[in-house]
């Protein structure tokens, strides 16, 4: 199943985008980012929706008063809170679904860039079993994995005086970063549960996402900095970009 309908369908498609683009397996990459971002923007939309009317529940008058009423007592106060969810049809967990669907692309992305750089006999088999009919197999493979300095295949680095600088992985952080601090809603000074979870995000996802940019294949990267920056537009033609978010202090 994982087969069939996520590394197959990926690999396939980035494979015709690099026949459409002069087999450039980087700008295969970047339009296959920029076109899962494009698929996926109604769900990005509908979380700025879920985490505007949760930032809207969580400022109201019955919110405020259930954390007064209950605040000695958290199994009360977590159903006082789910009820009023409930009532208020705001879902808990609407805006972490993007998260969610983005993890199933950024394994199922990497192993199909791997499987696409095949150059020995028996992953080559494997790769030659996955194609569509479509593809021309013969005229591709093996498929040309540099782009820029760097081999799509292989973890990136930039050689500078002998020393390898890891620009990807660091482009990853800084983007991912920015990502979150300029995506988060502020959740307002009374809900310090809420902030102090924000407040995590925005630390260990920089850092995951830079660690896998780091150690992984160059492709994973590459669709990493691509996915921030074409996420970052989209909120921003959206005006739904927190700048204060970036201002010290701001919550």
């Amino acid at each position: 199943m994982w087969e069939t309908y996520i590394i197959e369908p990926m690999l396939n498609t980035l494979l015709w985008i690099y026949t459409i683009l002069g087999q450039n397996f980087g700008l295969a990459i970047i339009v296959f980012t920029i076109l899962v971002r494009l698929i996926l923007y109604p769900i990005t939309a509908k979380q700025q929706e879920s985490g505007k009317a949760m930032q809207e529940l969580q400022q109201s008058k019955e919110w405020k008063e259930i954390q007064k009423k209950h605040k000695d007592d958290k199994e009360k106060l977590a159903a006082a809170q789910m009820k009023l969810y409930q009532e208020k049809g705001v879902s808990p967990f609407g805006s972490c679904l993007p998260s969610l669907i983005q993890f199933p692309i950024i394994i199922g992305l990497y192993q199909a860039v791997i499987r696409a750089l095949a150059d020995t006999p028996l992953p080559l088999l494997t790769l030659s079993k996955s194609l569509y009919p479509i593809i021309n197999a013969s005229k591709l493979i093996p498929l040309n994995s540099k782009f820029l300095w760097m081999d799509l295949g292989q973890p990136e680095r930039l050689q500078v005086l002998g020393i390898g600088i890891p620009v990807l992985a660091i482009l990853v952080v800084v983007t991912t970063y920015l990502q979150t601090k300029l995506m988060a809603i502020p959740t307002g000074g009374d809900n310090a549960q809420a902030a102090q979870m924000t407040g995590m995000m925005n630390l260990y996802m920089p850092l995951m996402l830079g660690y896998f940019a780091y150690a992984y294949a160059a492709g994973l990267a590459l669709y990493f900095v691509t996915s921030n920056l074409m996420t970052i537009i989209q909120y921003a033609a959206m005006g739904k970009l927190e700048w204060s978010n970036l201002l010290p202090g701001s919550k």
